[in-house]
Parts: C-alpha cells; sequence; structure tokens
C-alpha cells in the first residue's frame, strides 16, 4: 500500500493578516497531483483540516473541492483535530463513506477500520480528555489516558482479524519519546495540555505498522514507523526553517515502512531580520529579503520616526515591527515603569499607536485621543 500522509491544513487561516486561501489552494493542487503522479492508494489527513470550528464559506468550498479531487485518484481517510468541530466536520461521513472520503470525528467508533487493499487504516479524531473520560470510564485525566484506551479498542479489532494484518492508525496528538524526546514546537499550534498532561508517549502507539501524525506544524521522525508531516505552509514566523510538505510512505506486505519527503511549494518565504532601521535600509545583504514576509526587530537606542512606511519602501511585505533597544532600554537607563510614570496618559496612549502603526500619532489623532481621555473624565467625574 502506497499514501500520502498530510495533517494541519489548518484551511481559512491568515498570516498576519494576509489572506493565504490561495496558497492553501495551490497546495490543494500539489496533494492532488503528487496522489495522481505517484499513483498513491490513499490520502491520510490527521486532523486540523480548518482552522477554526466555524470556518469560512471558503474555507469550506476549498475542502470540498480538495476532497472531491482527491477520491478521483485514491480514497481519502481524515480525521477531526483540536481546531476543527468534529461534530461539523463529521457531518454526511456516513453517505461520504461509500464514496471513498472517510471521515471519522467520532471516539466511539476508533475501533473500526477503514479497510484499504488489506490494510487496516483506523482513525483516531483528537480526543479531548475530559469528553471521553466519563463514557470510557478511565480513572485518569490527561491524553495519556485518553489515546491509552483508544489504542485498546484499536488492539482488540487488530485482534480479531488474526495475525499478519498491516496496520496504520491517524492520530492527532503531542507525542515524546522514540528518537525526539522532546519535538519541535512552533507558535502557531494552540496548547492542548489538560492538567499538565498534554504529552503522550510513543509508546501508547506499540504494535502499529505506521503512524500518521497531526498537530505540531513541523516534519518530526520520532521513529520510523511514527511521523508527523507538519502543515503545508507556514502559520508563525517561528516556522521560518520548516521545509513543509507530505510523507509519501510505502507499507509492505510484511509490514516494513519506507518513506519520502514530498516538499510543497511555498507562497513567499519568511525571514526575521535585526538591527538598526540604517543598516536594514542599506545593507546589500539584505536584497534577498525584498520578496520575503518579513519580521523586523529594530534595535536603535530611540524608536525611529516613520519607521514602518521607510522600511517598506525596501521591503514590501513587512508584517511585523518590533522595537528592542541595543542594551535593553532606552540611553538614559531608566527603568519602564519609571518611564511610564513620567509621562501623561496622552505620552503614553500616543507611544501604544507609534508601537502598533510604527509611526507616531499625527495632529489629528492626537486631538482624537485628548478627546477620549477627556469624555472619560467626564463620565468618572458624574458617577
Amino acid at each position: 500500500m502506497r499514501f500520502l500522509h498530510t495533517s494541519d491544513w489548518h484551511l481559512g487561516r491568515t498570516f498576519h493578516r494576509e489572506d493565504l486561501l490561495d496558497a492553501q489552494g495551490r497546495f490543494i493542487d500539489h496533494l492532488v497531483e503528487t496522489a495522481r503522479s505517484e499513483r498513491v492508494d490513499a490520502v491520510l489527513v490527521s486532523g486540523d483540516v480548518y482552522d477554526r470550528a466555524l470556518p469560512s464559506v471558503d474555507a469550506v468550498r476549498l475542502a470540498d473541492e480538495a476532497l472531491t479531487r482527491l477520491r478521483e485518484t485514491a480514497r481519502v481517510v481524515l480525521i477531526s483535530g483540536n481546531h476543527d468541530s468534529a461534530r461539523r466536520l463529521g457531518f454526511g461521513a456516513g453517505l461520504m463513506d461509500a464514496s471513498g472520503v472517510h471521515v471519522r470525528t467520532d471516539p466511539a467508533a476508533v475501533g473500526e477500520p477503514v479497510l484499504i487493499d488489506g490494510v487496516a487504516v483506523y482513525g483516531v479524531p483528537y480526543l479531548e480528555p475530559d469528553l471521553v473520560r466519563g463514557d470510557w470510564g478511565l480513572d485518569e485525566r490527561g491524553h495519556t489516558a485518553a489515546l491509552t484506551a483508544a489504542m485498546r479498542r484499536v488492539r482488540a479489532d487488530l485482534a480479531r482479524r488474526g495475525a499478519g494484518v498491516r496496520s496504520v492508525v491517524l492520530a492527532h496528538a503531542f507525542v515524546t519519546g522514540g528518537e525526539a524526546p522532546r519535538p519541535e514546537t512552533s507558535d502557531s499550534e494552540r496548547d492542548i495540555s489538560v492538567g499538565g498532561a498534554a504529552n503522550v508517549p510513543v509508546g501508547v502507539f506499540d504494535g502499529v505498522d505506521y503512524v500518521a501524525l497531526g498537530h505540531l506544524h513541523g516534519r518530526q521522525r520520532i521513529t520510523d514507523r511514527v511521523r508527523y508531516c507538519g502543515s503545508p505552509l507556514a502559520y508563525s514566523f517561528s516556522e521560518e526553517h520548516h521545509v513543509k510538505g507530505s510523507w509519501l510512505v510505502d507499507l509492505a506486505d510484511d509490514g516494513a515502512v519506507s518513506a519520502e519527503f514530498v516538499e510543497a511549494p511555498v507562497p513567499r518565504r519568511l525571514k526575521r531580520l535585526r538591527g538598526r532601521i540604517d543598516d536594514l535600509l542599506t545593507d546589500p545583504r539584505h536584497d534577498a529579503h525584498r520578496d520575503s514576509w518579513l519580521q523586523i526587530t529594530l534595535t536603535d537606542p530611540d524608536r525611529p520616526a516613520g519607521a514602518m512606511e521607510r522600511l517598506r519602501r525596501r521591503f514590501p511585505h513587512v508584517l511585523v515591527l518590533g522595537h528592542e533597544p541595543e542594551g535593553g532600554g532606552e540611553r538614559t537607563g531608566r527603568t519602564w515603569a519609571r518611564r511610564v510614570r513620567e509621562k501623561s496618559e496622552l505620552e503614553i496612549a500616543a507611544d501604544f499607536v507609534a508601537e502598533v502603526t510604527g509611526a507616531p500619532p499625527d495632529d489629528d489623532e492626537r486631538a482624537l485621543l485628548r478627546e477620549a481621555f477627556e469624555a472619560c473624565r467626564r463620565k468618572e467625574a458624574a458617577r
């Protein structure tokens, strides 16, 4: 059996207000073409199809298009992740089964596999521990207890099928151990810790031929048989050095596994730059980043005036601008708390505007701020 392991599409997500739907559409084109050219038997989607429980109409349309096109080439098995609404994503799952698109969002069905060319494929959706604890009679609280109980059901079904049956599990969790005791995380992953028990040891999945994991956004090899493919696009600047794509996996008749990473198209490179504004604007070494999405941290002792406007003349795709003065503070050496105490409310508000927009407020904006403070004072005095 040959399959593509993908996950964490997060359809509908933006990147610092940049619309990514076109880029996500190009990834779907790439995925469909890869499935076709590599003659895969199945495409496995390990959760977080959408970025939120109530996805936009355009995100739903893209998901519908993706599943329709993929099904023309291969069977599709997908599970819900922690960003998805299991009930909404699972709507019509029974009807879609007949078409070859197998949506698994119900924890009660974790022990019921999809059979593809003699391989039992088990979809274990994201399990919120407190939601399954009562139904499954779990004494302990946490993701390990929930996934252990789920895998108990998987192994029971495998035992009924007899020796020699190959098995694949899709799961959406934070798995540790193996050759990567502490997997690399990124800023774009939502915390799924419950009572400090988010980590699931890789041994929970012992005995399975391949485990297709979702949740972490960087590709990672926990063991030869347990892997994260990561998200198809970068969703935070912490993913600057990630290589995005999917695992192309061959599962032999004897259970042997081989995997090759297929890189996905990159809509625009990410780069984090740091330095004084004059150096950033003149240093020829930065020419290569003109077309990149940029996070820039200025280190000038004082905040440069009109920094964002000036930087965008050279770098039109600056998305995030910060200011961290060299030495950790302004040249006066005064603490932040002391500097704030010595400023008026209007001055503090003006500093906030400069921090957010990259430029100090103009005269009209200052007048609006002054009017707002006066209105607050009048309201307070009338109480």
